[in-house]
């Protein structure tokens, strides 16, 4: 780009020229990106900042912990607890929800995230990231309690990651398209890089575990098949399958270049409508990628209309290049499960 924009710029002239973004919301992403320099800088450490292995501690969900989960965590909550601009936190780490204490003011939003996605990643030096999703508190004049975050996914006012790869990227969207940002090593600040990010419609790539192959749904099996019989089968074209197991390495694949991510409900935990986490992940990727021109539905529905029920409640997720999202979301609505 001819001329080097901050976020701070970027996000001062998204305020001036749209209207929509308030001060407040401004303020709490730039925290939450200086929280994402902090984590950067262990992740980059590695064995040398003595941050790999496992804490020998689970989280709420039953996952054994690494190092860096907990590390970022705390990194996230010390960083945004004081500034005046949120109510509360929630984090897939955290069994409830973190109340601001009351020595700090008190402001008017929610953050929530996924302090490391893709932590089996994190000792083999993989990309690996952090995701996270505001939303405005409601209006109630009551204090915080965990039925103010359960909204559906439309209602967030920004969402984003940060990928911790070759580069530091910072992804992001206020309701306004996406936009990435790459962290300046030298300076010490992220420095826009591109902007009105979009998708492909179509593509020759999909992600799905698959392993899992014999566990699926019938619609995941018969869109997976057809993909794999590439140019002599249906879809009369060659696909390549990519899968990180990092879901934030995935879509960043895929906001780059397109693609479709898939994470299927499946037949191992048939009591579960998923494996990915509604609010700390779903909702915040499938906003990103509907702002880039993308689709995202949990094989059957828009994940943003869907109601959150619990905090940590689990969803399945297909995300991605448009007419992909479409084609495997025709096939579940038209088979349906039992």
């Amino acid at each position: 780009m001819s001329r080097r924009i901050s976020l701070t710029q970027y996000l001062i002239e998204q305020q001036r020229q749209h209207g929509r973004l308030p001060q407040e919301l401004r303020l709490l992403i730039e925290v939450v990106a200086r929280a994402c320099k902090r984590i950067a800088i262990s992740v980059n450490k590695g064995a040398l900042g003595d941050v790999l292995g496992t804490a020998g501690s689970e989280n709420v969900q039953g996952e054994v912990q690494k190092k860096l989960d907990i590390i970022a965590n705390e990194v996230l909550i010390e960083a945004n607890e004081w500034g005046g601009h949120l109510a509360a936190m929630a984090s897939e780490e955290m069994e409830g929800i973190y109340l601001v204490p009351n020595r700090y003011p008190q402001g008017e939003y929610l953050l929530m995230f996924d302090p490391l996605d893709g932590s089996s990643n994190i000792d083999v030096n993989v990309s690996i990231g952090t995701i996270f999703s505001v939303l405005k508190k409601p209006e109630n004049g009551k204090g915080v309690s965990e039925e103010d975050f359960l909204q559906a996914g439309s209602q967030q006012a920004a969402a984003g990651y940060c990928v911790y790869g070759p580069q530091t990227t910072l992804v992001l969207t206020t309701g306004n398209g996406v936009a990435m940002f790459t962290l300046d090593r030298e300076q010490g600040s992220f420095v826009l890089t591109q902007e009105d990010v979009q998708i492909p419609e179509d593509t020759k790539e999909f992600a799905i575990n698959m392993s899992n192959m014999r566990h699926w749904d019938a619609p995941i099996k018969r869109y997976v098949d057809e993909c794999l019989a590439g140019s002599t089968g249906v879809r009369g074209k060659d696909f390549n399958m990519r899968w990180i197991a990092s879901m934030v390495a995935d879509v960043h694949r895929i906001l780059t270049r397109g693609g479709i991510f898939m994470y299927p409900w499946d037949q191992r935990e048939p009591h579960k409508a998923g494996k990915l986490r509604l609010m700390y992940e779903a909702n915040p990727m499938a906003l990103l990628v509907e702002q880039a021109g993308g689709a995202a539905t949990n094989a059957r529905q828009r994940i943003l209309d869907l109601q959150p029920g619990q905090l940590h409640e689990r969803v399945a997720v297909v995300l991605g290049s448009k007419n992909e999202v479409e084609r495997v979301t025709r096939y579940h609505n038209e088979l349906g499960r039992d």
